[in-house]
């Protein structure tokens, strides 16, 4: 199973690299990261997925409260959440060939954001299973490049 966690952890050197150390010191793999400020300046949000199973990663949850840093530590997998990711992809095309890649890109609300002479790069946002089935369906065109943000997530509250 997958596992998203977040942590808020203080925005100071190094904490970075200690909070992928108690991940990776217990063989986990990090399959993405995310790193960005808050609202508050001097903290930064950390957004993992790493697979495993349940009772390890609540033992790698509770390495990380234990961080001097690290202020919060959830695993939003099982709570409600909204998670998305960013993906930018160049794909080679020609003029002719451009119309089918447009099309594709439409159905799955990605945007062209940049068209050179040989090839189309389209931007699309969307949550770890929307951003899989678009890779999927552009497994028919050359791909020349692919950039990926990693997952970023939020809890949902219960106040809607």
């Amino acid at each position: 199973m997958k596992h998203t966690i977040t942590a808020l952890v203080e925005n100071k050197p190094g904490v970075l690299s200690r909070v992928i150390g108690v991940v990776s010191g217990r063989g986990y793999n990090i399959e993405t990261l995310s790193v960005g400020p808050t609202q508050d300046s001097s903290c930064s949000k950390i957004t993992m997925v790493v697979p495993g199973d349940d009772h390890v990663l609540d033992q790698v949850s509770l390495q990380l409260t234990k961080q001097i840093d690290v202020l919060k530590v959830s695993d939003v997998t099982r709570q409600r959440h909204i998670s998305r990711e960013l993906i930018l992809v160049e794909l080679a095309t020609d003029k002719t060939g451009r119309a089918p890649v447009m099309e594709l890109a439409s159905l799955f609300g990605a945007a062209v954001v940049a068209v050179q002479e040989g090839s189309l790069t389209l931007q699309m946002t969307g949550d770890e299973q929307q951003v899989h089935d678009f890779l999927r369906s552009l497994r028919a065109f050359p791909v020349l490049d692919i950039a990926r943000s990693g997952v970023i997530a939020v809890a949902r509250g219960n106040g809607e």
